[in-house]
């Protein structure tokens, strides 16, 4: 039951993945949290891991078959990208030594902070640049990189739920701004999942039994998650659906009130 739960959530984690930029984090934590409950107070130190080993997959999937013209916004980014590289790596680690009912309730604290400020601060579900204004948008500084990849992979995020709202006031549409958040977590999410599969002992459960983990990811999970996600990813790159984008911008924000109550109720 629990894999056919998982996979499921992977058919939602591929849709969220090319229409908001969610690799998997929001979606996929509190899934494996659930899934991975046996382990108690580490199940959301899995949860993470897990979730950003996903979010590798997705998002380089994602941007493999995303059209050039789009990807040509970031030309000139580099610093940027080694920079949430990084702070990626970074992140892992600290994901490793922090107590795990701190990572849970900065993950549900930092996404009620950013569903408030989608909400209440100018410039998300209208942005600068949109309606016919001739001002281009603005590129993400590079300086951002390590403080956005270091706690994405703190909290297992990914770099969307930082890097969607930023374009989104730099005055991109709702689209684009998804499908840049893709190589944007790819970059913090392959040094973090590499921490997370090399350097991890994994956890065991109550009675001593391993959960069958490779370091801190569950790749049972992981692959369930993938197995749902990536024909999806596939067939929404080819068919795109044409959403508004102020529904666009109000359906992000609704997913991030969803998971903030996902993850809340679900607290250890």
């Amino acid at each position: 039951m629990d894999l056919l739960v998982l996979l499921g959530v992977g058919l939602l984690t591929g849709t969220t993945t090319v229409l908001f930029g969610f690799g998997g984090g929001f979606v996929t934590v509190p899934a494996v949290v659930w899934a991975d409950s046996a382990l108690g107070g580490e199940a959301t130190r899995v949860a993470v891991a897990t979730s950003v080993v996903v979010m590798v997959v997705n998002a380089g999937f994602a941007t493999a078959v995303t059209p050039r013209r789009t990807l040509a916004a970031l030309r000139g980014g580099g610093p940027l990208l080694l920079l949430l590289a990084a702070g990626g790596a970074a992140g892992a680690f600290a994901t490793r030594l922090a107590p795990p009912a701190l990572t849970h309730w900065a993950f549900v604290a930092y996404t009620a902070v950013t569903l408030a400020d989608v909400l209440l601060r100018p410039g998300f579900l209208r942005p600068r640049g949109q309606a016919g204004s001739s001002v281009p948008p603005r590129p993400l500084p590079a300086l951002v990189g390590a403080p956005v990849g270091a706690l994405a992979a703190f909290l297992g995020v990914g770099g969307s739920v930082m890097t969607v709202p930023a374009m989104r006031r730099a005055g991109h549409p709702m689209r684009v701004a998804a499908a840049l958040a893709n190589p944007l977590t790819l970059a913090l999410s392959l040094p973090a999942a590499t921490v997370h599969l090399a350097t991890a002992t994994a956890p065991a459960v109550a009675d001593g039994t391993p959960l069958g983990l490779v370091g801190l990811v569950d790749l049972r999970a992981a692959t369930a998650l993938l197995l749902g996600a990536l024909p999806v990813i596939a067939l929404l790159r080819r068919h795109p659906p044409h959403i508004p984008d102020r529904v666009h911008a109000w359906a992000y924000a609704g997913l991030l009130g969803v998971v903030v109550a996902a993850m809340a109720l679900s607290g250890p």
